[in-house]
């Protein structure tokens, strides 16, 4: 049997605020720590229910679990084509900074 123990500092303690969304015409009660962390969460809840009413005023779904999960592969594919293009990006933001650093050592030598 393991037995984990977490030490916690008084600088970890972090006071949660409980605050109520609504997905789906369900309530969730959540806690959050900040009031950034409050508007996200809001805001995210906002996006679904928006992209919900869409689902359901343009297909023909009857069960809301599909449409729950429509939800979650568009917002999860968006996050993954966000993720490819940032590191494309940074990719080729490597190769013209190498490409510089190429040109600046031929014209110190």
């Amino acid at each position: 049997m393991y037995c984990q123990i977490e030490s916690i500092s008084s600088f970890e303690m972090v006071e949660k605020v409980k605050i109520n969304v609504v997905i789906g015409g369900r309530n969730y009660p959540l806690h959050v720590t900040n009031a950034v962390e409050e508007e996200g969460t809001r805001k995210a809840a906002e996006k679904i229910n928006d992209l919900i009413l869409k689902f359901e005023q343009n297909y023909a779904v009857s069960d809301k679990q599909d449409v729950l999960a429509m939800c979650a592969l568009q917002f999860a594919s968006k996050l993954e084509i966000s993720s490819i293009v940032n590191r494309e990006n940074e990719q080729k933001a490597i190769n013209k900074i190498e490409d510089m650093h190429q040109l600046i050592d031929v014209h110190l030598k």
